[in-house]
């Protein structure tokens, strides 16, 4: 295993081990979550969902004009907010078209969780419930 691919398996062990610790019961979306972007807190955990769930729908997107798939760092940068607006770019959550920002917050983070066109793992045991603003959950 190189020492890469070791620190990236660490820090999800992390996030998930955190997340887990955190939760009474079944999973549940958070709609208190802090929003994430340019300007807000940055919860490294919260940012390192966002990467995680935008990368595994570049795995599986058809669309062609996708960003490179992003380092999941857990750092906010420019590389993760235009993956976001790209996200954004044609996006619908309920028939509301999303605000191009680079900001996730609740119909974006419905996006990244799995509702809108079902993008990210949206499972309910997912440990990203916690961090990722939605406007669904308890």
């Amino acid at each position: 295993m190189t020492r890469k691919t070791f620190g990236r398996a660490a820090a999800a062990l992390a996030v998930a081990g955190s997340a887990l610790l955190g939760l009474s019961g079944t999973a549940s979306a958070a709609q208190g979550a802090p929003y994430i972007g340019d300007g807000y807190p940055n919860n490294s955990q919260a940012v390192w969902c966002v990467q995680h769930n935008i990368n595994h729908f570049l795995g599986i997107t058809t669309k062609t004009d996708h960003p490179a798939p992003l380092a999941e760092d857990g750092l906010w940068g420019p590389k993760t907010k235009a993956a976001v607006e790209w996200i954004q770019e044609d996006a619908y959550v309920d028939g509301q078209k999303l605000q191009v920002d680079g900001i996730v917050g609740p119909l974006t983070g419905d996006m990244i969780m799995g509702e809108g066109y079902q993008y990210g793992n949206g499972e309910q045991d997912s440990p990203c419930w916690p961090y990722i603003p939605t406007t669904f959950g308890g």
